[in-house]
């Protein structure tokens, strides 16, 4: 077994994500469970509570091999390095670290500044993303953000002085914008970059200002078509740069990828630890399925009275398992590993679905003896339909033999 899985029940490795759900300001797109608290936070508190519910999450577990740790949001940047080094340390306490740990932090570039991040560097981050979203400053403005384009541009620039890997996002499919900006805009930012880009198409989420703007045809955004260009445009220039699509909003030279959304995607086992995190816990034989209290006052008082702030904890039947990581796994360039589905699972996909799904050139079988499959790019247009063929023909892996 490879180092980096040694220690673990689930060969795709285990990692940890840190919930930080504060914010500066809310964005009028995002759905994230974040906040804002205009009084201030109490850090050293929240620093107890989620030492202590990492604490129960061993307890509930046992030991593992940490393969990486990802802190998101929120806005992880606004807390002070010493609360991301008490965190970290925490972690290393409780779990062994995998030698190529990789251990990522969220960042906006209107929290950057050089001393912060050279403190997140010594708490032990070895990789930042940040969220830019755009590098024209009046879509800045209509997404809600607080930094510049100039603020971006510095912020990048401080990040690659500081981690030996950093990347950054962008959304694109913005309102008004057309095929020939997004490809000058790209452009700009694959020239900023490192070995990573996440690129987002924008999406309409339920309950946002966005939602209601939409709603009242006051924010309009490219239609499916338009999309779909935007889509192709983005997957052939960062090709052409040499940061392929890994995923299908991500994109990395070989070796940059995300260690830890790579995990996810691999369908490996992760705690989720702060307000609104979700967990997937092998504990015992049971695959858990983790929901944490969103609210942070809520999930605070839970902690310090209970060790842990969950709400559920539910075993996931074989099935649910092999949905999820079929769903995870098509997201991928490298595809899913049908070996490891029916290890999951105990199921495969019907021979007679995956040969209807090939001669729609929406799916193609992998070379290695027909035990990977992945969706071709007309397949990710549609990958829930796929999702849902694949499913519906499951059965049982000996009947495969």
């Amino acid at each position: 077994m490879p180092a980096s899985t040694a220690g673990n029940p689930d060969e795709a490795g285990f990692g940890v994500y840190i919930h930080w759900p504060f914010c500066a300001s809310k964005c009028p797109y995002c759905d994230f469970n974040s906040h804002v608290r205009i009084g201030g936070i109490d850090e050293p508190r929240y620093l107890a509570a989620f030492r202590r519910e990492l604490g129960t999450t061993r307890e509930r577990i046992g030991p593992r091999t940490v393969t990486s740790v990802f802190i998101g949001g929120g806005t992880p940047s606004l807390m002070q390095p010493a609360t991301v080094g008490g965190i970290l340390d925490d972690i290393g306490r409780l779990w062994s670290l995998a030698p190529d740990a990789e251990v990522t932090l969220e960042a906006n570039p209107s929290s950057v500044e050089a001393r912060r991040f050279r403190g997140y560097r010594a708490a032990g981050v070895d990789r930042v993303s940040l969220g830019v979203q755009a590098l024209r400053d009046p879509d800045l403005k209509a997404l809600g953000r607080l930094h510049s384009v100039a603020e971006a541009k510095a912020a990048i620039a401080v990040a690659s002085s500081t981690f030996a890997r950093f990347s950054f996002d962008l959304i694109y499919a913005r309102a008004g914008q057309s095929v020939a900006a997004w490809r000058e805009e790209l452009g700009e930012a694959l020239e900023l970059s490192g070995g990573h880009l996440s690129l987002y198409q924008l999406t309409i989420e339920e309950g946002t200002p966005f939602a209601a703007l939409h709603a009242a045809g006051k924010l309009r955004v490219p239609d499916g078509d338009l999309a779909s260009e935007l889509y192709e445009l983005t997957n052939a220039l960062t090709a052409a740069h040499g940061l392929p699509a890994y995923e299908i909003s991500n994109h990395a030279a070989p070796g940059q990828e995300s260690r830890h959304n790579l995990l996810y995607w691999r369908y490996g086992e992760y705690a989720g630890i702060g307000p609104g995190a979700h967990g997937r816990l092998v504990a015992g034989h049971e695959r858990l399925a983790t929901v944490s209290e969103r609210a942070p006052e809520r999930w605070l008082a839970a902690v310090e009275q209970q060790g842990d702030g969950l709400l559920s904890a539910e075993p996931l039947s074989r099935q649910e398992q092999a949905d999820e990581a079929l769903l995870m796994g098509l997201r991928l360039a490298e595809g899913l590993d049908l070996g490891r589905l029916e290890r999951i699972g105990s199921v495969l996909p019907g021979r007679g679905a995956i040969e209807e799904l090939v001669a729609r050139d929406q799916l193609a079988v992998l070379s290695d003896a027909g035990r990977r499959i992945r969706a071709t790019p007309a397949g990710r247009m549609v990958l829930n339909e796929l999702v849902l063929r694949l499913s519906a023909s499951f059965e049982s892996g000996s009947r495969r033999r």
